[in-house]
């Protein structure tokens, strides 16, 4: 998956929230921030909570050999907020687990944990991972599959155009299928494709 946008930069204009941007992140030189992240109690999905620094560089640095799974990490005006994987789910995450499709991307987001929310942010962290996604013309369509517990995900994936495709079991979770198409998502940024 890396040969398309490993080494690009993409950056988005929120109208309420500013820039935000994304970019390949470093596992060795981002592992102490993203342990950060993946171990606070707000991130209990990533599973990650007991990880020491050394397991989320270990984790990452697998992830950037791999040939079908990519990290990146996001920018909230020129400051780190998020973490993105993509992942092509014929060969990470879901074999065996559906009936994939050509031009399929999976994808999983994590916004840092804060004390101070802002109003919208996870709605346009959301929208800038789609637009990572389908800036590849290759891809047509996201595929999820959060805890299905996670509701609040559940409900944000809603908002920028999933449907559910239903309950699948995962080795470490019972996850929650779900799909969107370009043209799903494009109608919820009201862009006709």
């Amino acid at each position: 998956m890396s040969e398309t946008l490993h080494s690009r930069i993409l950056t988005r204009t929120d109208a309420r929230l500013g820039e935000f941007a994304v970019s390949p992140l470093s596992p060795e030189g981002d592992a102490e921030l993203l342990h950060g992240w993946l171990t606070h109690p707000k991130s209990a999905y990533w599973m990650m909570l007991d990880a020491d620094v050394a397991d989320v560089a270990h984790e990452y640095r697998r992830i950037a050999d791999h040939p079908h799974h990519d990290a990146y990490l996001g920018l909230h005006q020129g400051r780190p907020a998020f973490l993105v994987e993509r992942y092509d789910p014929a060969h990470v995450e879901l074999v065996g687990l559906y009936e994939p499709q050509e031009g399929d991307v999976g994808m999983h987001f994590l916004c840092a944990p804060t004390d101070t929310p802002l109003h919208g942010f996870t709605h346009a962290v959301i929208t800038t991972v789609m637009e990572l996604v389908f800036a590849d013309p290759r891809a047509r369509r996201v595929v999820v599959e959060p805890d299905i517990r996670n509701t609040a995900v559940h409900a944000l994936n809603a908002a920028v155009g999933f449907e559910v495709v239903g309950p699948i079991v995962k080795p470490e979770k019972e996850a929650l299928l779900s799909v969107c198409t370009r043209e799903q998502f494009m109608a919820t940024q009201g862009v006709t494709v």
